[in-house]
């Protein structure tokens, strides 16, 4: 995780028609991931945020400067404000690198400077040599490319992103992650998502909205291996075990044990996190000793049935995981709380990440 220093981001307003009435901080340098149902009141965050609703009630804050509360309001354009959504929406009578210089000249920058700083940005995002295309020449993650580079290139001091990968083809977006996972390093950036990937591989922490409320604010790695809502139970979806990087292909946890996988960025040693599906998770009396397998020595903590599949809680070595095993195997295991296990994962099931 950055280095993080007091709020960046203050938001204490209420919008009574949406009954949206939203606490929340968010301190220079983090990428904050808000997630929550439907209705909850994300897309009212990000409006609030962004100035394109007014508060009721209230201020927002941004970098100690109130831009929206009584008899105060910035408009959009007056915000040093990154955004990007699912949709590109690029100017599809611009050129790519007119697309990007947009920014910039809309605050004063000469043209001749806002081309030269879009071209940097450009090739920040791998499209160096694409500022003469046109945008209907650009395939849907070139398009979002262009977009971030567009967000970046004004120098905001906050960044929203709202699901920026939800219209991308699957193949496209690890890459995209791991591009923004790399521009956004310092700075200050709201993100709202439906996926726990997002979360897991860009976020520092979590907020958690229901019913326009702000229901819980923690940690990553603690929203994942224990989550306090239902929701967020559901959202997760995936085990985490947290540690730090064995070599490039690997997580070496606390306990001592080593858990390999496939790394979608260069770890760079330090802290690392390994994630699967409780799919992924076979349970045995007795370790197979089978290559290529992670075998981890767990205990059981609890049961629940979800019908075609019975959900063991694991404790491993004091990180909890979940296996999603057949009725027909839990009755051959004949597995009950403190019955000691091995948690067996295929390296190919298990995909690797740098902490935050």
């Amino acid at each position: 995780m950055p280095e993080l220093s007091g709020p960046a981001v203050r938001l204490d307003a209420r919008v009574d028609a949406r009954d949206v009435e939203l606490a929340l901080t968010v301190r220079e340098g983090e990428l904050l991931a808000v997630v929550g149902p439907n209705g909850s009141g994300k897309s009212t965050c990000i409006q609030l945020l962004a100035g394109a609703l007014r508060p009721d009630s209230g201020t927002v804050t941004l970098g100690g400067v109130v831009a929206a509360g009584p008899g105060v309001f910035l408009p959009p354009h007056r915000r040093r404000i990154g955004y990007l959504e699912q949709r590109p929406l690029l100017f599809p009578h611009l050129g790519v690198v007119d697309n990007v210089a947009f920014g910039p000249r809309s605050r004063g920058l000469p043209a001749a400077a806002a081309r030269r700083r879009a071209g940097v940005e450009l090739e920040a995002v791998g499209l160096a040599g694409f500022g003469g295309r046109r945008v209907h020449e650009l395939s849907g993650g070139q398009a979002q490319r262009v977009a971030i580079a567009r967000a970046l290139a004004i120098d905001p001091d906050l960044v929203l992103l709202d699901e920026p990968f939800a219209a991308l083809d699957a193949a496209a977006t690890p890459e995209l992650r791991r591009l923004l996972r790399e521009r956004l390093r310092g700075l200050t950036t709201v993100l709202v998502t439906h996926d726990p990937l997002d979360v897991l591989a860009l976020a520092d922490g979590v907020a958690h909205l229901a019913a326009g409320r702000v229901v819980l604010r923690d940690g990553v790695d603690a929203v994942f291996q224990w989550p306090q809502t239902r929701f967020l139970a559901d959202f997760v979806g995936l085990n985490l075990l947290h540690g730090t990087a064995e070599g490039a292909s690997a997580v070496r946890l606390p306990s001592g044990g080593v858990v390999a996988g496939l790394a979608e960025v260069d770890l760079r040693g330090g802290g690392a996190r390994a994630v699967f599906p409780p799919g992924a998770v076979s349970l045995f009396r007795d370790a197979p000793h089978g290559s290529p397998r992670n075998e981890l020595p767990a205990v059981v903590t609890g049961v629940e049935d979800r019908g075609l599949v019975q959900r063991v809680s694991l404790d491993v070595a004091g990180q909890r995981i979940h296996a999603d095993v057949t009725p027909s195997a839990l009755r051959e295991l004949s597995l009950g709380n403190g019955d000691a296990v091995v948690a067996v994962v295929k390296a190919t099931q298990v995909t690797l990440h740098p902490a935050s």
